[in-house]
């Protein structure tokens, strides 16, 4: 017999089936870049990375656009050559979308994220916050190791999971 969690996340695994799929992302398209939401869209995953529905936890969700940057065209002469002007950005898009959640909720401490959509032109991407300054998160001996004052701005620091995976730290062992 398998969790209810288990059965949910089994969607995920081809959502593009799913008949929510399209109003969702059409939705969600109109909202604004980083937008609180209600609960959890994928709360299996959400739990697995430490989300608890009790006060104190925030969700965040979080549009990035896809494609590699511009970069703004040189003056003057050059040959065309050296005048590439589309990166790839040197970090995922994931850790963009924690960063700028980070950027709109500065009082609030980033736990980890993970991925709810894409269309042709975003990705998006769910954030768990927490609130250090809670009671509920300070008395909560499973998560209250976040209410120190150094694991403030985690996300700009590359100290969350697809922060560290981006900086080649997600797994010990040999290098190949």
């Amino acid at each position: 017999m398998k969790s209810a969690y288990r059965q949910m996340e089994k969607q995920w695994k081809s959502p593009k089936d799913m008949e929510s799929w399209k109003p969702m992302l059409i939705r969600w398209r109109r909202e604004g870049t980083v937008t609180r939401a209600e609960k959890p869209t994928r709360i299996g995953r959400a739990r697995e990375l430490g989300y608890k529905a009790k006060q104190g936890f925030v969700i965040v969700r979080v549009k990035v656009p896809r494609g590699r940057r511009k970069t703004p065209k040189p003056a003057g002469g050059r040959r065309p050559k050296a005048s590439g002007r589309f990166y790839p950005l040197g970090k995922s898009f994931q850790v963009v979308a924690e960063e700028r959640a980070q950027r709109k909720y500065p009082n609030l401490r980033m736990l980890n994220s993970y991925w709810v959509g894409e269309d042709g032109i975003n990705k998006w991407y769910e954030c768990i916050m927490v609130d250090p300054h809670h009671g509920s998160i300070k008395s909560d001996k499973n998560i209250n190791w976040i209410v120190s004052g150094k694991h403030k701005g985690r996300a700009n620091r590359g100290l969350t999971s697809a922060g560290r995976k981006a900086r080649g730290l997600r797994h010990k062992g040999k290098m190949g």
